[in-house]
């Protein structure tokens, strides 16, 4: 990513999770958030505009219709999350979140496999 994005909004992140499984018209993302979200053609619309505006979807001409892409990828999507909530919650303390996360109990002993595995990449990255 190349600019810092703050994170999505949760009507954003509806419009890019359909985006994301690949570009569509604009009818194409109505019928699929009319579905899911209950929302109207002019709701599609609006919000399609205004994440174009964000420099987040871009479009192509084929023919009469205009087909919507995601500029956003969903890595960098969760990064700004990730980021987001880290700054909210935990101060930017990676230590706290993963601290609250075994304090509940969260944690299953495949998430601490995972998170050990993580660790040595990060640890041998670091060298």
């Amino acid at each position: 990513m190349e600019e810092k994005r703050g994170p999505l909004s949760p009507s954003e992140w509806r419009v890019m999770e359909c985006l994301w499984a690949g570009p569509k018209t604009l009818m194409e993302l109505v019928r699929a958030l009319r579905g899911s979200a209950g929302w109207a053609k002019s709701t599609v619309t609006t919000m399609v505009r205004r994440m174009e505006e964000k420099g987040l979807v871009g479009y192509e001409t084929k023919g009469r219709a205009k087909v919507f892409r995601a500029l956003l990828t969903r890595e960098d999507a969760a990064a700004a999350e990730t980021d987001s909530l880290l700054e909210r919650a935990f101060h930017g303390s990676v230590g706290l979140l993963v601290s609250s996360l075994a304090d509940r109990s969260s944690l299953t002993r495949a998430d601490i496999d995972e998170l050990y595995a993580i660790l040595d990449r990060a640890e041998e990255d670091a060298k």
